[in-house]
């Protein structure tokens, strides 16, 4: 009877130790996926941060040609003579 109890507590012995060590390699390899996420987000957003730089200086630009238009239609200083 002994033996038998020994055997069965050697067993789960090995038995939780395997789960705990599968867990961890999983836990471990879903961090990795993470921060393999997180990289491509990062990454993602910087090219997103740069296609934003270069449309604000073309809607400046905009804005500076909208501007000196606005203002050649309301110079009517000698439109009239």
């Amino acid at each position: 009877m002994r033996g038998v109890a020994v055997v069965v507590g050697g067993l789960l012995l090995i038995g939780g130790a395997t789960i705990v060590v599968l867990a961890d390699q999983q836990r471990a390899a879903e961090v990795a996926q993470l921060q393999e996420r997180v990289e491509q987000t990062t990454e993602r957003l910087d090219d997103i941060g740069d296609d934003n730089l270069g449309l604000a200086a073309r809607l400046t630009a905009l804005r500076s040609q909208i501007a000196e238009q606005d203002a050649e239609l309301t110079d009517t200083t000698g439109f009239m003579q």
